[in-house]
C-alpha cells in the first residue's frame, strides 16, 4: 500500500502526481511521501512506503501544484522559529506589549494552546493514523517509549545537578513529561529522516500526554511541591486531546468546510504558539533582569568570568538547565534508536521527536496548577532554544546524507 502525507511548505518538490491518502498536517505544514527514505538533492522527495516500510522499491510520489497564495501561507508558517525569537526578544525590552494576554492568564493560555490543538485535529485523519501504527507498531511504540523516558529522567537528573529552586524544578520536570512537539516533524523531513514516524509519535505521544504527563510529573517531582495528578490529568484531556478529536471529526464531517480554512490555519496556530510562549517570558523578564544585575562583574573581570557569573544568575541557570535538557533529548534519543536497531532515517526521526517538545501544554499546565510563575519559565525558555537547537541539528543532517540513503542510490 503507498500512502503520502500532503500538506504545504516552502519545500519544494517535483510536479507529479499519484494517489495518496491524507494522514496528517502537521502545524508547521510540510510535503513528503510516507516513505522514511528521502533521495533526492535540495528539497525534493523520492519516496515509497511497502508493507514493511523497509523493504519496497522506491517510487515517485509527490503532490500537485498549489495557488501561489497558498505556498506563501505555508512560507510564513514555516518561520515559527523567527516568529517565537522575535517575541521572546520584544518580551526582554518591553515586556508591557504583552501585559493585555499575560492578564487574562490562565484563560487566555488555555483557550490558545486548545486553538493550536484543533488547528492539528481538522488536520488529522485518524482511521489512516491507525492503518499506519498497524503496519509498524515497533519503531513507533519504541519512539513514544524513549520520549516517555529520556526527556522526563533528563529533567529530574539536570535539576537536581544544578541545585534548581523547587519551582524552576517542577518547570524544568514537566517541560520533560510533555509529549513531542509538531514542529518537529518540519525538522526531520529538513534532516532526511523517517517522516511518518515523527508524525505518527507526535500524535500518539499527545493522545497518552493526557494519563503520562501529569503521572510523570507527580512522581518526578512530587518531593518538590504538592502536584494533582488528576487536575492536571484533567487539564490535557482539556487543551489538548479534547480539542484534537473535535478537530479530527469536524475534518470528517465537515470536509469542505474545513478544507476552506485548513490553509490559514498553520500560520495562526505558529503565531498563536510564538505569542503564549513570548507572553510567559515576559511575565519573568522583571525579575531575571534584576538577577542579572544583581549580579557584581568587574570591568576587569576576563571573558570566561563574566560567562561564569551570568551562568550562576538565575536567568542563566534557567538557559543552561533547558539546554542541558534539550541535548540530552537529541542525543540519548538518537543512541536509544541506534541501540535499538534502526536505520539512519528512523534514529533521526526519534532523536528529533524525544528532542522537541510541546512547550505550549508545559505553559499552560504550569500557569493553571502552579501558584508560582517560575514553574512555566523552562517551558517559555524552550520554545526559543528548542527550535534554535531542533532547526540547527535538521539542517546538519541536511547535508550529512544517511548511510543508508547512499547504498540504495548506490544500487
Amino acid at each position: 500500500m503507498a500512502a503520502s502525507l500532503c500538506v504545504h511548505t516552502f519545500i519544494s518538490c517535483p510536479k507529479q502526481t499519484n494517489s495518496r491518502i491524507s494522514l496528517y498536517k502537521p502545524i508547521i505544514p510540510i510535503k513528503v511521501s510516507a516513505r522514511p527514505y528521502c533521495e533526492n538533492s535540495k528539497f525534493a522527495v523520492k519516496c515509497s512506503l511497502g508493507e514493511d516500510f523497509e523493504e519496497s522499491a522506491p517510487v515517485n510520489v509527490t503532490v500537485p501544484d498549489e495557488p501561489i497564495w497558498e505556498n506563501w501561507l505555508a512560507t510564513a508558517a514555516s518561520l515559527y522559529p523567527l516568529y517565537v525569537t522575535t517575541g521572546g526578544l520584544v518580551a526582554c525590552f518591553k515586556p508591557s506589549a504583552f501585559s493585555w494576554f499575560v492578564e487574562r492568564a490562565p484563560t487566555s493560555y488555555s483557550l490558545t494552546l486548545g486553538f493550536i490543538m484543533l488547528a492539528m485535529g481538522i488536520t488529522l485523519e485518524l482511521k489512516d493514523l491507525v492503518n499506519l501504527f498497524m503496519q509498524r507498531p515497533f519503531s513507533i511504540l519504541y519512539g513514544c517509549a524513549a520520549q516517555y523516558t529520556i526527556m522526563p529522567t533528563f529533567g529530574f537528573v539536570v535539576s537536581k545537578i544544578l541545585g534548581l529552586s523547587p519551582s524552576l524544578s517542577v518547570g524544568l520536570i514537566l517541560l520533560g513529561s510533555c509529549p513531542g512537539g509538531t514542529a518537529s516533524n518540519v525538522v526531520t523531513l529538513i534532516a532526511r529522516g523517517d517522516v511518518p514516524l515523527s508524525i505518527v509519535m507526535t500524535v500518539c505521544t499527545t493522545l497518552g500526554a493526557v494519563i503520562l504527563t501529569p503521572l510523570l510529573t507527580k512522581i518526578l517531582a512530587g518531593t518538590y511541591v504538592p502536584i494533582d495528578a488528576f487536575k492536571l490529568s484533567i487539564s490535557t484531556l482539556q487543551v489538548v486531546v479534547a480539542p484534537v478529536l473535535l478537530g479530527s471529526w469536524l475534518q470528517s464531517t465537515f470536509p469542505q468546510a474545513v478544507k476552506m480554512g485548513t490553509p490559514v490555519a498553520p500560520l495562526l496556530a505558529v503565531l498563536a504558539s510564538s505569542l503564549l510562549a513570548s507572553s510567559v517570558f515576559s511575565e519573568n523578564v522583571i525579575r531575571m533582569k534584576s538577577s542579572l544585575i544583581g549580579t557584581l562583574i568587574p570591568s576587569d573581570a576576563s571573558l570566561l568570568l563574566r560567562v561564569q557569573a551570568i551562568l550562576s544568575c538565575e536567568l542563566g541557570v534557567v538557559v543552561l538547565s533547558v539546554l542541558l535538557l534539550h541535548f540530552a533529548g537529541f542525543f540519548v534519543g538518537y543512541l536509544a534508536a541506534a541501540l535499538g536497531g534502526f536505520k539512519e532515517p528512523q534514529r533521526r526521526a526519534i532523536s528529533i521527536e524525544v528532542g522537541m517538545q510541546n512547550s505550549s501544554l508545559g505553559v499552560v499546565l504550569a500557569t493553571s496548577h502552579f501558584a508560582s510563575s517560575m514553574v512555566a519559565l523552562p517551558s517559555a525558555i524552550s520554545a526559543v532554544l528548542m527550535n534554535i537547537m531542533g532547526s540547527s541539528l535538521g539542517y546538519f543532517w541536511r547535508y550529512n546524507d544517511p548511510s543508508d540513503l547512499k547504498e540504495v542510490a548506490q544500487k
